[in-house]
Parts: C-alpha cells; sequence; structure tokens
C-alpha cells in the first residue's frame, strides 16, 4: 500500500492553521489545506505494514485501537497515492456514510493505531480523507443516489445526530422510507449544536442534509418526540422505529452556590451560541455573552477545550479550565505501548489560543470546586476550589482522590461553564417508549445488540453506549440500521465492515 519506502523517502505533512490571534477573530473553520499533489505523497507514506492496526477498531485495555468503522485505510490511503481519486472515495464511502464529518472531528484513532507511529510520524490518514471527500464534492460525484427501488416498509428515527443520520442513510439505501425526527429547528443534533463552527462549519452538514433529502430521506424539525408527537402514533404509523436521542443528561456539579446566576452547562451555552451565530451572527443577542467576563470551566475534555476557544473568540477577560485528573505525560508511559491509545497530554485549539492571548495554560489539574461564591444579588463573583491528591486503594486497585488541606483558593468569575460530561438518555423519551434502561441509564439491549425489550424499537449512539465519539456514533447507526433491514425483510445484504 502506498509506496514501499515512502514512510522513508517522505516526511509527515499536516494542513496549516492559522495563527491563534488571527482566527480567534472568527467562527470558521481556520486550517490551510494542502494541495492535491502535495497530499499525494502523504498517501504514498502508507507502508505494507502486513496487519493494519490503523483499521482493527478493537479494543484493548479498555481503550479503542484503530477506527471503529474498519475503514479500508490502506487501500484509500494507496489510492491516493496513485491519484485514483473516484475509486479513493468509493472504497471510503463503503466504510463510512459521512467522511465530510470524521475528517474535520475525529480525533483520528487510526493515526493513533498506525505502524508508522511506532518509530516515527503516523501516515496523515484524516487529511486524506479530507481530501478525498472534499474532491468528490468539488468534481461531482459525491451528488444525490437515490434508490431504484423501493421496499415499501416505513422506519423512523428520533434524533439526527451522527447515529441517526448513519442508521437512515442505510436504510434510505436499502429502499425504505425512512423519516427522522429532531426537536431542534436544524437537523444534525450534536453536529449542528454541540460542536462549534470553528470545527465544523455548518454548511458542511446542509450539504450532506441537502443530498439526503434529494436520495428520499425526510426530515421533520422542531418535533419534540414524547412531548409534540406520542410514541404510540410513530409505533402505529411506521414499521419500526430507532431511538437516537443521544446521551443529553448533562452531569451536574453539587456545591454550596449552585444556584448563582452565571452557571451554565456547556452543552447549553455552545448550543445557543451556534443557533444565534447562525441565526443572525449575534445580533439577536440570545446566547451567553462572556465579553468581559471572568470564566471558569469545570470539565478538561473535548467540550471544555470547546468552551474555551467560544468564550475567547467573545473576548473574556480571563478563562480557567478546572480539571481534576493529573496532567497526563506529554509522551507515552512505558505501561502504554502502541497500538493502545496514547494517554498524552493534548494541547487543543482552545487552549493554544488562551495561551497566546493569556500567555499561559487555562488548565489547572487535579483540582475541583468547593462552592460558588454569590453576592447579595445571586451573581456569581467567584469560586473556590481546592487540590487534590490521588492514591491508590490497594485492595480494589482503583485510585480515589482526598482534598488537600489548606488547599482551598478563590478564583474571580462571573461565568462557569459545567462541561462535566454526560449521564445518558433522557427519562421522558425513554418513558414515552417504554424501554428497559441500565445502571447508566442508557437504552438497554442484548449485547451486541440493538433491539430493545419493545417490539419493534430499536437504538443506537450515545443512548445506547454512553456519551462517546462521532465515529462510534456512525458505527452503531449502521449497525442498527443492519439490525432493523433484517427485522423488516427477514435477511440484510447491508454491508458492515
Amino acid at each position: 500500500m502506498g509506496k514501499p519506502t515512502g514512510f522513508l523517502e517522505y516526511e509527515r505533512v499536516v494542513s496549516k492553521a492559522e495563527a491563534p490571534k488571527s482566527r480567534i477573530a472568527h467562527f470558521n473553520e481556520f486550517h490551510e489545506h494542502l494541495p492535491m499533489d502535495k497530499q499525494r505523497l502523504q498517501g504514498a507514506r502508507c507502508m505494507e505494514c502486513g496487519v493494519p492496526f490503523c483499521q482493527a477498531g478493537m479494543m484493548i485495555c479498555g481503550m479503542a485501537s484503530g477506527c471503529p468503522l474498519h475503514n479500508l485505510v490502506p487501500e484509500w490511503n494507496d489510492l491516493v497515492y496513485t491519484g485514483n481519486w473516484r475509486e479513493a472515495y468509493n472504497r471510503l464511502k463503503k466504510t463510512n456514510n459521512f467522511p465530510e464529518f470524521t475528517s474535520r472531528v475525529c480525533p483520528a484513532l487510526c493515526e493513533a493505531a498506525c505502524t508508522c507511529g511506532l518509530n516515527g510520524d503516523p501516515v496523515s490518514t484524516k487529511e486524506n480523507e479530507y481530501a478525498i471527500i472534499e474532491n468528490a464534492y468539488e468534481q461531482g460525484y459525491a451528488k444525490a443516489n437515490p434508490p431504484k427501488v423501493r421496499t415499501g416498509k416505513k422506519v423512523a428515527i428520533i434524533g439526527s445526530g451522527p447515529a441517526g443520520l448513519a442508521a437512515a442513510d442505510q436504510l434510505n439505501k436499502r429502499g425504505h422510507f425512512v423519516t427522522v425526527y429532531e426537536r431542534h429547528d436544524r437537523v444534525g443534533g450534536l453536529l449542528m449544536y454541540g460542536i462549534p463552527n470553528m470545527k465544523l462549519e455548518k454548511r458542511i452538514i446542509e450539504r450532506k442534509v441537502k443530498i439526503m433529502e434529494e436520495e428520499g430521506v425526510t426530515f421533520v424539525t422542531n418535533t419534540d418526540v414524547g412531548k409534540d408527537i406520542k410514541a404510540a402514533k410513530l409505533l402505529a404509523e411506521y414499521d419500526r422505529v430507532i431511538l437516537a436521542c443521544g446521551a443529553s443528561n448533562p452531569r451536574e456539579i453539587q456545591a454550596p452556590g449552585r444556584d448563582a446566576k452565571g452557571i451554565y452547562f456547556a452543552v447549553d451555552f455552545l448550543s445557543r451560541n451556534t443557533k444565534s451565530l447562525l441565526d443572525s451572527d449575534f445580533k439577536d443577542g440570545n446566547y451567553v455573552n462572556t465579553k468581559g467576563k471572568n470564566v471558569i470551566i469545570i470539565g478538561g475534555g473535548d467540550t471544555g477545550n470547546d468552551c474555551v476557544g467560544t468564550v475567547i473568540r467573545h473576548g473574556c477577560k480571563s478563562v480557567t479550565q478546572i480539571e481534576m485528573m493529573p496532567k497526563a505525560p506529554d509522551e507515552r508511559a512505558e505501561n502504554n505501548p502502541w497500538p493502545e491509545w496514547p494517554k498524552v497530554c493534548k494541547t487543543d485549539y482552545g487552549q493554544e489560543e488562551a495561551i497566546a492571548v493569556f500567555g499561559h495554560d487555562p488548565r489547572i489539574y487535579e483540582s475541583t470546586v468547593k462552592e460558588f461564591i454569590k453576592d447579595k444579588n445571586g451573581n456569581l463573583k467567584g469560586v473556590k476550589i481546592v487540590q487534590l491528591a490521588w492514591e491508590k486503594d490497594e485492595k480494589t486497585g482503583r485510585m480515589n482522590w482526598k482534598e488537600v488541606a489548606g488547599s482551598e483558593k478563590v478564583l474571580e468569575a462571573e461565568i462557569v461553564l459545567i462541561a462535566a460530561g454526560f449521564l445518558g438518555s433522557q427519562k421522558y423519551v425513554t418513558d414515552a417508549f417504554r424501554v428497559d434502561i441500565n445502571q447508566r441509564t442508557n437504552v438497554a439491549t442484548a449485547p451486541g445488540g440493538y433491539k430493545t425489550n419493545v417490539e419493534n424499537v430499536f437504538t443506537a449512539g450515545d443512548m445506547h453506549r454512553g456519551q462517546s465519539l462521532v465515529v462510534w456514533a456512525i458505527r452503531e447507526g449502521r449497525e442498527a440500521a443492519r439490525a432493523v433491514g433484517e427485522s423488516l425483510m427477514g435477511y440484510t445484504n447491508m454491508v458492515i465492515q
């Protein structure tokens, strides 16, 4: 695959990002991608490694190694190198319904498992994927391709995030009539309102949704199933229903003063920000404006980083990110060997921007909130935090934390954004369909299955597996579609690699 000696001849080269102080002036994507001739050389770096861990998608020590979609990475890397862009697109689309999304927001599990990365720099697979799909749109062969035969079967999908969209795409291609219900005013779920515009411009989602509509998928927005429309009505009208509503219960932070004005869940903050941007370029004022404010973000993950990038674009006075866990090492530890996912410290775009603007990394590690401090009018004015010490329990092997005596300090803050993760599916939806849930409040199914305890009701995505990556949601949607297709027809010819 690629050029046998390509990984020795060519260095890894990736797109250039706009300088932090320049890109914070807008909410657009900010990478300048390689021209096609130079991207082809990146495809040449894919070595004939024998065992392509990049496409394995298996769990090693509780972490995914390689692509969960089992993308045929060596094949389309080779086709990029040889300039067979259309065939590269065909191979990519066999396993991935939405490379236009994953090539922008996926953390590239494929690259972390690349054999080249064992003793050097991995192949730039994510950017090869970007080049393949964007070239396909430019050349016109990523256009709509409606099914030629319809089965007459009707499927309702609740939720238009990546899992719901993947299931809809697969089932529609098989010839079933598919209707996707979305409670918000725009299609895309997490992709539309959970991920900021600078990571995934919303025209990219709208471009793909338009194609799906041309192929026959029906989208119904501003309809909250379980509230605006009864579950019984859908079960009567459709042959099958797929619940793909996400894990949208944000994790709460219980501390004195939690009722202070100025505390928001990160998902609400980001959603309102994107909606206001799209509706009016912020002219409507229907967002949480952090201009001139001291902002504290609770949570050190991707969502927390997205909040950092967003508040900096607003023009915040300061931003601090609180993280309970210790700082990860800068390089792989000996007990975290390739091809495991590398547990190393990642400085993402938001943190890069904070360093450029404020001169330091915004993250404070091994700390937690003790109290939200209010003024006499109930407005947030500060946050008391305390340092944590982690110790291993010799009996259970688990790491437990305790507060460090005398380490409390107060940080000035008018805005707090809680980005501490999610706890599972929303109760009004699961109650409406009377589906069983597990201890994590995810919809329960048999191991490896997608059918719920309710006849003709299936589930997929974060609602099924818990909060996860877009690439996992796409895989879940594809597999749920296969299960639904088989239940409808008695067999299935949907390909799930």
